[in-house]
């Protein structure tokens, strides 16, 4: 089944079970996690006039030419920066969460001992408790994408001795064995997350009680972390099927990386194809959902089924780094409030629409306004 793409009537379905539904989520809990960063939002100076104005270099493509155009020689690129804010795929989830309405719960890497300033929105936000040092991204934004400049060796802290060293492994298990949603992300930059996962299967897993719940993993451009380290990580995701419904979240690159991961033959990168392979990557992973967002459209794969929508058109976005993440925490919401796969869907893509539109999270009311004002361009 694939659901009509671009229907003002499916988002008006959608908005309308939002106000229906809107206090619901206010009671509703996350509990979220690991990591933790400190991004500097950065912009690339291509031709400058005076002290306060200048061309940015618009594209990678671009961006990359300058660079291939040193070799041999060298260059200087002047990087002009838009923003320093707090950062990592957990942080920038449970941030957009906590907008949405939800109690979240956060434990990451947010500064040790005293949380990083940066994070201070998560705190007034959401509980949040940090385990660790955050890690630092320099993410050069483009029109077309990003480049994402990582140091992240101060997250080989965060791991299972020191979570029940610094929070407690009764105070984790009260969190994980109640939450309405628990989120696990940025499995590459925790070279231990595959240990914890195992650890929790083994520990936690078979003391859990009462109703079914939710789960959320995000690799998060697995492209540096070898194979048999990707499909061990997506045996421990099929694993935790037993216990939550799991949904496991991916961006369009991810999604090849995955099918190359699992042998599956290489396909011309077309919109069917994506489709096409995101049903053979699920059967695979054997979870309840399967998400996949590219830029423009999202789309799932449930018992067997892929659905597809169009996401806003915004040909100005203030801000791209975080747009997955709100993307993830608006399909979540869709999916707690029982939302089907098509609805969760337009959650997703109004949740990041919004925020590269205003650089800012939405909040429900946010969400409806923009489904009924659908942006063209």
């Amino acid at each position: 089944m694939t659901t009509p793409l671009d229907s003002a009537a499916l988002r008006e379905r959608c908005a309308g079970e939002l106000e229906l539904n809107a206090g619901r989520a206010t009671a509703l809990r996350a509990f979220a996690g690991l990591d933790g960063f400190v991004d500097e939002i950065v912009h690339l100076v291509d031709k400058r006039h005076d002290a306060s104005h200048y061309d940015r270099i618009g594209t990678i493509a671009e961006f990359a030419a300058r660079v291939g155009a040193a070799a041999g020689r060298s260059t200087n690129i002047e990087p002009v920066t838009q923003q320093v804010k707090l950062g990592g795929n957990g942080p920038i989830m449970a941030n957009a969460l906590a907008a949405l309405g939800t109690r979240v719960t956060y434990l990451g890497a947010l500064g040790w001992p005293k949380p990083h300033a940066v994070f201070q929105p998560l705190f007034n936000r959401a509980a949040a408790h940090t385990l660790g040092e955050p890690g630092r991204t320099t993410a050069l934004e483009f029109n077309d994408g990003k480049v994402m400049l990582t140091n992240s060796s101060s997250l080989n802290d965060v791991n299972w001795a020191v979570i029940q060293e610094r929070y407690g492994k009764s105070r984790f298990f009260q969190h994980f064995g109640t939450a309405d949603l628990v989120a696990f992300v940025n499995w590459t930059m925790i070279p231990h997350m595959s240990d914890l996962w195992e650890s929790l299967q083994r520990e936690l897993c078979p003391d859990l009680t009462g109703p079914r719940r939710r789960m959320f993993f995000d690799l998060a451009d697995p492209e540096k972390r070898k194979p048999a380290d990707i499909l061990r990580a997506l045996e421990l995701i099929k694993g935790f099927q037993k216990h939550f419904d799991v949904t496991l979240g991916l961006n369009e690159k991810e999604t090849w990386e995955l099918a190359e991961a699992y042998g599956l033959p290489a396909q011309p990168h077309s919109r069917e194809n994506l489709a096409a392979t995101s049903l053979e990557i699920a059967r695979r992973v054997a979870v309840s959902t399967l998400v996949v967002h590219p830029v423009r459209y999202a789309l799932a794969v449930s018992r067997g089924e892929v659905t597809e929508v169009d996401g806003p058109l915004i040909t100005r976005p203030k801000i791209t780094t975080g747009a997955g993440d709100h993307f993830n925490a608006g399909f979540c919401l869709g999916q707690l409030l029982g939302f089907d796969d098509a609805l969760a869907l337009l959650c997703g893509v109004s949740t990041s629409g919004f925020y590269v539109r205003h650089a800012a999270s939405p909040s429900v009311g946010d969400l409806i306004g923009l489904l009924r004002d659908w942006p063209q361009g």
